[in-house]
């Protein structure tokens, strides 16, 4: 059930209700303007990852600075996008179950819809649902290149994939995606790059031998928020889908060369009990923040951890009494996992100087399907 926003343009910061999802517009701004400098004077291009912000409107402010469109992880986001009116949608993830391929196929009549395949079944079913709305698909072909999580084999059993699609009446041959996830996080930046050296080496190698057998492949696609810098400069990655650059959560912050982003989302929490000296409580537990990449950090407090969260709880701690949050006081917490704290909330309350700007829905909030 949608929420009533817990802040009203015009209003202080310290008066918004808790826990609410904070985006600290400055901040923002600077992480959107920051990447598309990246990129300025490159052939590279942002195709954000929507996974992240689950907003059209955040998609559009992405866009006017260079993005060419968005991806995402489920149907329920891309057609939360398109009707949105985002032009050129990507589903970065396989697509399985006829009603889930007829709403994908539904799409290509209002947007750019494109999809990932990584089984010769999957390119049946598409094939299928697009025949059936009369439309045309792009597909890419998705390799594991190191996450050992979907995707075929690099080299000759890609080429075969494609090989399928360009044959197919009712879909077309987009490119490959390749991106290493669990990258994004090895806190060592020697041993990350040598992470992505080697999805850049069987994303070079496929696109040669996809060239040999005669097939364009016009999109290699990939990259996250903590590896971005070297696909750009592979030369063979065309697009950047990363994310949560644009909020920067507390757990890329623990990479031992950070992404160079600020933090701009916070969770606002308000101090519901003191009793004891070292300890104080505040109302954002479980059901506020996800733990699973770690508790959140303290905006401006290093001082102050939180180490322990209960469905509605999170309990802070200090060594100096004097220095324990107050009963009443408001924190901003930086979350350990971006993505999924988003998906808890309705609403961003867009926050400058101190005073609520705006106010933004999380639109595809809960689409997992």
């Amino acid at each position: 059930m949608l929420q009533p926003p817990p802040a009203e343009p015009g209003m202080r910061e310290d008066e918004v209700d808790t826990p609410a999802l904070i985006l600290d517009l400055d901040a923002f701004e600077h992480n959107l303007d920051t990447m598309a400098g990246f990129l300025a004077g490159t052939n590279v291009k942002l195709r954000a990852h929507a996974k992240t912000h689950k907003s059209p409107v955040i998609a559009k402010l992405q866009m006017a600075r260079g993005a060419i469109g968005q991806c995402c992880q489920k149907v329920g986001e891309a057609e939360v996008l398109a009707w949105g009116g985002i032009p050129d949608v990507m589903v970065t993830n396989q697509v399985v179950g006829a009603r889930k391929l007829a709403r994908l196929a539904a799409l290509a009549r209002i947007t750019n819809i494109s999809v990932c395949v990584d089984d010769p079944l999957q390119i049946a079913a598409i094939e299928q649902a697009a025949e059936d709305a009369g439309v045309r698909i792009p597909v890419m072909v998705e390799i594991d290149v190191g996450g050992k999580r979907c995707g075929v084999e690099a080299g000759p059993p890609a080429v075969a994939l494609a090989e399928i699609i360009a044959a197919s009446k009712h879909l077309s041959f987009l490119g490959i995606q390749a991106y290493h996830g669990s990258a994004q996080h090895i806190r060592d930046p020697e041993q990350r790059a040598n992470a992505i050296g080697g999805a850049i080496d069987a994303s070079r190698r496929t696109v040669e031998q996809l060239r040999q057998r005669g097939l364009d492949c016009p999109v290699v696609g990939g990259a996250g928020s903590g590896s971005f810098r070297h696909e750009l400069a592979s030369g063979i990655y065309t697009e950047l889908q990363a994310g949560s650059y644009a909020f920067m959560d507390a757990d890329y912050a623990r990479n031992s060369e950070p992404p160079p982003f600020r933090h701009a989302l916070f969770v606002l929490a308000t101090v519901m009990s003191a009793s004891s000296p070292h300890v104080s409580v505040v109302d954002a537990g479980h059901k506020a923040m996800p733990t699973d990449s770690g508790y959140p950090l303290i905006e401006g407090r290093p001082y102050v951890s939180y180490v322990g969260a209960s469905d509605e709880h999170g309990k802070l701690t200090v060594e100096d009494p004097a220095l324990r949050p107050r009963l009443g006081e408001k924190l901003r917490l930086i979350p350990g996992h971006c993505d999924p704290t988003v998906d808890r909330y309705d609403w961003y309350v867009g926050v400058r100087k101190g005073r609520v700007e705006c106010l933004w829905p999380v639109a595809a909030r809960g689409a997992m399907a």
